[in-house]
């Protein structure tokens, strides 16, 4: 079942489901996981990074998706996104533009990684993400610009 969220949680979810990859603290980084999460949830990286790209052409395959499920792994994949981006000071991850809303209560998201520095960006992506029941995030298609 699906839940499409209200105006006001939407804003506020979005707003955790941003800074879950911003919080520099491990432990406030798991609780807001568990917030915006569902137990069962998963992010597919619809185009995985270019390293599993490489490896599937290598051996003449097409690049698979690469999911990860639950709240642990899906710590233990925004800590390291954290840590390769974010832990340094050099970027920062934002919303960029508005929240679509789309048929079946989904919701497209998004985003740049944006330089301290001087505010360029250096990355973007768009999210497309289902809800459950309780409003957290059961589904994430994650396409990386």
């Amino acid at each position: 079942m699906s839940h499409e969220p209200t105006d006001a949680e939407l804003k506020q979810l979005i707003d955790r489901w941003i800074a879950q990859w911003n919080e520099p603290e491990a432990e406030r980084r798991r609780r807001l996981i568990r917030e915006v999460w569902s137990e069962g949830g998963h992010q597919v990286l619809v185009n995985p990074p270019e390293g599993i790209r490489d490896t599937a052409a290598a051996y003449g395959l097409p690049f698979p998706a690469v999911e990860v499920r639950g709240h642990d792994a899906m710590y233990q994949r925004v800590t390291r996104a954290y840590e390769m981006f974010v832990a340094s000071g050099e970027f920062v991850f934002e919303q960029e533009g508005e929240v679509i809303r789309h048929a079946g209560a989904a919701v497209a998201l998004t985003w740049v990684m944006r330089s301290r520095r001087d505010g360029s960006v250096a990355g973007s992506g768009l999210e497309v993400l289902a809800f459950d029941a309780d409003g957290r995030v059961r589904s994430d298609h994650e396409y990386v610009a």
